[in-house]
């Protein structure tokens, strides 16, 4: 079955955040070992800034975003979308997948873990802040609509 452009875009959208998940796999690596590995045994010192914990949340959060968008692509068919509604939808998931990921990267600089745009428990606000969290916030209200229309157009008979 091929898949229409809304489909391909929304795959290839995923697959490039995917693979930034995956890159934060290598920084989640070098964080957790203090360096890289060169040869069984020797590791050469890499400082990478944030902490292991920050790292595996970019990693697994991108890698989520990420196959949540292709499993929407593969089910929108099935589901009988028209066109516009189809489009829509992906452009939802694409904007709330980008939007996730600038948020994983930026929290790993706020010392607030970008969850607020002040100072929380976690830490105070800075730049990074503002720029992990805003898209974010936006975006959720689109994921949020997104499925909502998936719901619905799953519940109708075909």
């Amino acid at each position: 079955m091929l898949m229409n452009p809304n489909e391909r875009r929304l795959v290839a959208h995923a697959a490039v955040i995917l693979l930034i998940a995956m890159l934060a796999g290598v920084g989640l690596l070098m964080s957790v070992l203090g360096g890289i590995e060169l040869w069984p045994g020797h590791i050469l010192p890499v400082t990478v800034p944030s902490t292991p914990s920050g790292w595996v949340r970019t990693h697994v959060g991108g890698m989520l975003n990420a196959i949540l968008m292709m499993v929407v692509a593969l089910l929108m068919p099935g589901l009988g979308f028209a066109d516009a509604q189809a489009r829509r939808i992906s452009n939802f998931l694409i904007g709330t997948g980008w939007a996730n990921t600038l948020f994983y990267w930026a929290a790993m600089w706020a010392p607030n873990r970008a969850l607020t745009f002040g100072d929380n428990r976690l830490g105070s606000s800075n730049l990074w802040s503002v720029i992990g969290l805003a898209p974010a916030l936006l975006f959720v209200l689109f994921s949020i609509v997104a499925v909502a229309l998936m719901a619905r157009q799953a519940w109708r008979r075909p």
